[in-house]
């Protein structure tokens, strides 16, 4: 690691946000390993962790295509700076349901719903604003690594606390802890420096400007091939996470803290990925690195599938977490670096419903798939398949090169 792995923080803005996002990425990590231990406690049901993962996720699906557009056509910092005010509101309302309610699954499942919306227009805002925070451009692809260490940093520690506190202090405290953690990424938005946003004219209507971001879709048959790889792994493959609450408690025997470790060091394999992707130099080919991760991917959850000895799980896990890191953050980098600015935030949407639209119907069919031949036979499936997505696009992932910060 040399001080180019960071050297995107020279930004004082790229600064803030990282710090900001870091702390609130916590929080939305512990909620969200409240939300699965809760609904798997109250039904034992591998079917409802995947409908619950439906239900938060898919109206990511259907509206970041809209998503996109706002984000083009507005503000992204406006539109970010509300979204993370409304998220903050929603955590509140999570919090009060659990503190003040004998709460039903269906009542969390559809405050989740609320987030799935604000994700929508989150997302595209979020990660386009990434290009305009960071001062030499030439430094984009390593604030994005950072970027993905952070979260995959957040997936380490969130899940960590959120099963101390889980067993010590109830979900409720997660929820509130989630809560509070917006107050502090909102004051970092607040005291970013931008320069002043000269309103646009647009002279086509929403509807027009997504046709044309399919448009420009089909005719970069390179980044629909990203996307088109994302999806799948999305669908097939990433909703595995899905049934970790089956291994905590019934294969390993263990409580919330077990569910947590099981998260956690999936985050520390990812952590790992990304600072070896920050540490890159121009030049390196990411999508190969992209092929030879999804196979170190699909091999670490086969190893992991049917380990029935905690520590060595973990350990598996850890190499799960290394090849998933890719899949999003490699993804990312290449169509940050190589679509049009104007284009950014349409494209970066598509992005988003591949990921988020794809997880939601992952996660119901991995929950009902492991109804009928097992949670371990369906991870090892779940490995399989990823290595079947990277062979099917070999081709196009070892021809060609896209490289760090230039597109060949």
């Amino acid at each position: 690691m040399s001080i180019t792995t960071f050297k995107a923080f020279g930004s004082r803005n790229y600064r803030l946000y990282f710090i900001g996002q870091s702390v609130s990425l916590i929080g939305t990590w512990m909620q969200r390993t409240a939300v699965y231990w809760v609904i798997y406690v109250q039904t034992h049901s591998t079917f409802m962790l995947g409908l619950t993962a439906f239900a938060t996720q898919f109206p990511s699906f259907v509206l970041s295509l809209f998503g996109g557009v706002v984000a083009d056509r507005y503000d992204r910092y406006r539109v970010l700076l509300f979204t993370q005010l409304a998220s903050m509101v929603q955590a509140v309302l999570l919090t009060l349901l659990v503190f003040f309610n004998q709460y039903t699954v269906a009542e969390i499942m559809g405050i989740s719903i609320l987030l799935g919306v604000i994700n929508a227009f989150d997302v595209p805002a979020r990660q386009s604003l990434i290009h305009d925070l960071v001062g030499k451009k030439e430094d984009l692809p390593n604030a994005i690594a950072l970027n993905s260490s952070m979260v995959n940093l957040a997936r380490l520690i969130g899940p960590a606390i959120a099963g101390i506190v889980l067993e010590k202090l109830g979900a409720g405290t997660c929820f509130l802890l989630n809560a509070i953690s917006f107050v502090t990424v909102i004051v970092c938005l607040l005291l970013m420096r931008l320069p002043k946003q000269n309103p646009q004219t647009h002279s086509k209507q929403a509807m027009g400007e997504l046709r044309e971001g399919l448009i420009y879709l089909k005719h970069t048959p390179a980044i629909g091939l990203i996307i088109l790889l994302l999806g799948c792994m999305s669908l097939l493959v990433l909703p595995f996470t899905t049934l970790l609450p089956v291994y905590a408690k019934e294969i390993f025997k263990g409580n919330a803290s077990t569910f947590g470790y099981l998260n956690s060091f999936i985050g520390l394999g990812a952590i790992g990925g990304t600072i070896y992707l920050a540490s890159l130099k121009t030049g390196a080919n990411l999508k190969k690195i992209l092929f030879v991760n999804t196979l170190i991917f699909g091999s670490g959850l086969c190893l992991f599938s049917h380990t029935t000895i905690l520590p060595l799980a973990l350990f598996f896990a850890m190499i799960s977490g290394f090849g998933m890191m890719s899949q999003t953050t490699i993804c990312n980098t290449i169509i940050q670096t190589t679509v049009s600015p104007e284009m950014k935030g349409r494209i970066i949407s598509c992005f988003a419903m591949a990921y988020f639209g794809m997880l939601p119907l992952g996660g119901l069919l991995i929950g009902s798939v492991s109804n009928v031949i097992s949670t371990p036979t369906t991870i090892l499936a779940s490995g399989v398949t990823a290595i079947l997505i990277a062979l099917l696009f070999s081709k196009f992932l070892l021809t060609g090169i896209v490289k760090t910060g230039v597109s060949v």
